[in-house]
């Protein structure tokens, strides 16, 4: 089970840091990940991060949005700063068990529930 939170409205160039608890079974040596899904588009990739906390980003959010984990708490965190109109979405935390990230939605067998994230122009 996987637990999102910490999402709101902002005004651009603000911040949000979005937070995803997961049941121990589900985090536990698994790729964690954040993917978006804005009205009409399709759900994308944000970031993941492995058990062992390397990360991999989307090219827009780099330098942006920063992803990281608590392996003690079963927590997951995505940092996002300097925000665009554009990063409105409803924000989802997932997890797979692997080693290697993967940015396909499809392989992920795990999923929250989304935070609304909005920011204005």
């Amino acid at each position: 089970q996987l637990q999102a939170s910490g999402g709101g409205l902002v005004q651009a160039g603000g911040s949000l840091r979005l937070s995803c608890a997961a049941s121990g079974h589900i985090f536990s040596n698994n790729v964690m990940g954040w993917f978006r899904q804005a009205p009409g588009k399709e759900r994308e990739f944000v970031a993941a991060i492995t058990w062992y906390g390397t990360t991999h980003y989307r090219d827009s959010v780099k330098g942006r949005f920063t992803i990281s984990r608590d392996n003690a708490k079963n927590t997951v965190l995505l940092q996002m700063n300097s925000l665009k109109p554009e990063d409105t979405a409803v924000y989802y935390c997932a997890a797979v068990r692997d080693t290697g990230i993967w940015v396909d939605p499809r392989k992920y067998d795990s999923w929250g529930q989304g935070t609304q994230v909005t920011v204005s122009s």
